[in-house]
Parts: structure tokens; sequence; C-alpha cells
């Protein structure tokens, strides 16, 4: 593992060069379904709203369901012994708890079922320049995650965050052991852009060494498509049913 001051070198480069965009960071729609975490993190979200939601995912053949912690269990019984995964959101939404806890969180999740998990990393101490602490934030996730058989997604919130902060928190994710980057929680001033799908991209390098998830108003196939293009292979949405009926009807 590099050391954090290896990373901000590479920060430094990265602002003033980019690396060139990976020839297989783009994504094509063929196994579009595949690529959608099909999403619902309301807080007014019922059992009964989440039922539909995995009769919806099963119906469409989504990737993956993405729920809030308290209804994974009921999610994971009603998958069970399908290809649909169940994912769940740690340190929701502001990141902004200590790490113990996102741990405890995380564990549990995996213990009730989920297998994806996407954290929100600590806005605050990477604003603050606290690089050390976020990677270890990321580091003791990715370790517990990965311990018990799921992948980690690291939520950046890139619209909290400046061009040179999103090369950081991509870097940081990288060298922490994270599956994925990924843009937004959809809960804050705004979600995925091309541009932020792009630079991490760049980033990360390709699909197949760290995954980029763009969510956060991915509403239409145009936008799916768009950010697939931009280097994104997964998508959060809460709009799937939409996308792949429009993608059937071309």
């Amino acid at each position: 593992m590099n050391s954090i001051s290896d990373i901000l070198v590479r920060q430094k480069m990265f602002e003033n060069e980019l690396p060139p965009f990976p020839e297989d960071g783009a994504q094509g729609l063929e196994s579009l379904a595949k690529m959608i975490d099909h999403t619902l993190l309301k807080p007014e979200a019922t059992p009964e709203a989440i039922e539909r939601l995995c009769a919806e995912a099963l119906e469409y053949s989504f990737g993956a369901v993405c729920i809030n912690p308290i209804h994974v269990s009921r999610a994971a019984n009603f998958l069970k012994g399908s290809p649909v995964a169940v994912c769940t959101v740690v340190g929701f939404p502001l990141g902004a708890v200590p790490t113990a806890t996102k741990v405890f969180e995380a564990e549990r999740a995996i213990g009730e079922g989920a297998i994806e998990i996407d954290m929100v990393l600590s806005i605050g101490l990477l604003k603050a320049g606290m690089a050390a602490e976020v990677m270890e934030d990321i580091s003791a996730l990715a370790r517990a995650v990965h311990a018990g058989g799921g992948l980690l997604k690291v939520i950046l919130e890139t619209c909290l965050l400046t061009r040179g902060e999103k090369i950081l928190a991509s870097l940081l994710a990288v060298e922490a052991g994270a599956d994925f980057v990924k843009t937004s929680t959809g809960f804050s001033t705004g979600g995925a852009t091309v541009e932020d799908v792009e630079l991490m991209r760049r980033v990360v390098g390709s699909p197949s060494r760290v995954g980029v998830k763009a969510s956060g108003g991915v509403r239409s196939l145009a936008d799916a498509r768009t950010m697939l293009q931009a280097g994104a292979n997964r998508l959060g949405t809460s709009s799937g049913v939409k996308i792949i009926t429009e993608a059937l009807h071309e």
C-alpha cells in the first residue's frame, strides 16, 4: 500500500494531468439491468414498499436492490436463492459517525444477508486534509466487508468536494481496498455528473480494477447511457423500471 505522502504526490500529478481514459472504461448497454442497483432509500419507505422493490428487481433482473439497513433482513429473505444482491448503506447519508460505528453497521448488515455495502466517507475529515484518517476509515470497512464475503463501495458525495478532493478521495478509496467509488448519496445538493464520473474513472483506472457507481439523478435511458459512456459500470437509481422499459421499447 502506498504511503499518504505518495498518494498526495499522485493527487497533485493528477490535478495537473489526468491519466488517460482506460481502454475498457466505457460500458455498453448489453447487460444494463445487471448494472442497476434498484434503489429505495427514502426514510418513509414501508416494508411493503421494500417487498415491491424486490419483486421488481426479480422481474427486471436488476443486479441489486439498495435499501436502508432496517430492511436488509426482509429483502434478503425475499430474494433468497435469486441472483439479485442485497446492498445497504453505512454511515448514511452524512458519513459523520465514528469508524467503529460504520464497522458495526456493516458487520450487522452482512450478518443479516447484505453482500454489498455502500459507505459514506468522512467528508469533513477529507476537506480538513486528514487523509490518513480517511484512508483508515475506508480500510477498516474494507477489512470488515471483505471478511464477510462482501463488496465495498465508497460514496464520495462529489457535490461537496473540489476537483482536487475528488481525486484524493478516489485515490484513498483505491489504496484502502474499496471495490467501487460512488458519486453521491442522493440526499445532498447534487447527484452524479458526467464530469465527475469521467474524472473518477480516469483516477481509479480500469473497471476490472475498481468500479465506478453513478448515483443521483439517473432517471432515464439517456441518463444511463451517458453515465456508462463516461465510465460508470454501476448505476444507483430509483428509476430502473423506467430505464429498462425505455431500453426494451428501443
